[in-house]
């Protein structure tokens, strides 16, 4: 994904955190607990305390935060005649997300699920008759739960936009006043930190500091971020946001819908084993793994080492081909190889296999 921003000025990009995106990440990380391991006791007690009409009416909206993360928990940037800065309370960033129009609001809540424009102009939902029937069409296929929603929020916007507002006020009392009371002064102290760097470093410092997944091209006028997916924005009279989260972990959100400022919503840092690999380092694991001879190969090395000689031996195959092998393994990291006198030794790196996923290593292990 790339944000182009020529010409942007230092005083142009803010560090600033938002209590309603991180209500946001704590309805997703309650919604998806899996997401997010390190939570399990928070979401355990949270859930164990749940008011049960509360958690129905969580169900009722959940599209907007479980799968996908809705720009609705990042208003400011829609805010018409921007650029604007997220509140400093739960309570000024509802009144942002009160000042977005019915149509950014309809097109905000249903851009994913109903496959909406986003990173082109396009007519509104909730003007265009055909986008509104393939709208609704969508949300039958995703259950009868979107639908009535969808339907509700099509047929009268200013009800939902209530209905949403008081829901985001009711979790703010029921859990996440308390949340945001330990988390708020962290993610202060990060974006104070991303600000300095900005101002004393520069933005490819301070981009970095964000994440290694993002970048900042060689003459300062393109970002780029690493993901596993594809979108593009211009900045033109706006400003770059970039909004840390704690409860968001390990999610990079790439905010890039036309006409909206755009945002980098970032997990702040923590300690990690290392750096996660790019895509591009994915790509060439997984097709690495997805030979059957390389597979068998890193069964053996998964318990020892051995020299290719020996893997000859083993597989029956000639030195020539148990070399290309090893190099395709070698080039995507994921075995390690020593020198014992004259001997070449290889093993399978296997915190770096463990990465990939716990099955296969398991495959391999039993």
């Amino acid at each position: 994904m790339s944000i182009d921003i020529a010409g942007l000025r230092p005083e142009r990009v803010a560090a600033v955190p938002s209590p309603l995106a991180e209500l946001g990440m704590a309805l997703h990380a309650l919604s998806e607990p899996t997401h997010h391991p390190a939570l399990q006791g928070w979401v355990t007690g949270v859930t164990a305390g749940l008011d049960p009409h509360l958690a129905d009416r969580m169900c009722e909206a959940d599209f907007l935060w479980r799968t996908t993360f809705s720009d609705l928990f990042l208003p400011c940037a829609g805010i018409p005649g921007g650029p604007t800065l997220p509140g400093a309370t739960l309570a000024e960033e509802l009144d942002l997300l009160d000042k977005l129009t019915d149509e950014q609001f309809a097109d905000a809540a249903l851009e994913f699920t109903c496959a909406l424009p986003y990173s082109a102009p396009g007519s509104s939902v909730l003007a265009d008759a055909e986008l509104r029937r393939s709208a609704l069409e969508l949300a039958a296929a995703r259950g009868p739960q979107q639908l009535r929603f969808s339907k509700r929020l099509l047929d009268d916007p200013p009800r939902i936009r209530a209905w949403l507002r008081q829901f985001l006020a009711d979790c703010d009392e029921a859990f996440f006043a308390d949340v945001w009371s330990r988390l708020r002064h962290q993610l202060a102290a990060d974006a104070r930190h991303k600000t300095d760097l900005i101002r004393h470093r520069g933005l490819g410092e301070a981009l970095t500091a964000v994440s290694a997944a993002v970048r900042l091209d060689e003459d300062g006028g393109r970002i780029t971020i690493d993901k596993l997916r594809q979108g593009r924005t211009v900045l033109r009279d706006s400003s770059l946001l970039l909004v840390p989260t704690s409860l968001g972990r390990p999610h990079l959100m790439v905010l890039h819908r036309h006409g909206w400022q755009p945002v980098l919503h970032y997990p702040i840092s923590s300690p990690e084993l290392g750096a996660p690999p790019s895509v591009d380092q994915l790509i060439l694991r997984m097709t690495a793994l997805s030979h059957p001879v390389r597979m068998q190969l890193c069964r053996n090395l998964a318990r020892s080492t051995y020299t290719t000689s020996e893997l000859v031996r083993i597989h029956n195959l000639t030195a020539p081909e148990i070399s290309r092998h090893l190099g395709v393994l070698k080039k995507a990291g994921l075995i390690t190889t020593r020198r014992r006198g004259r001997y070449v030794l290889h093993q399978l790196d296997v915190a770096a296999v463990a990465r990939l996923g716990s099955d296969f290593l398991e495959a391999l292990l039993r």
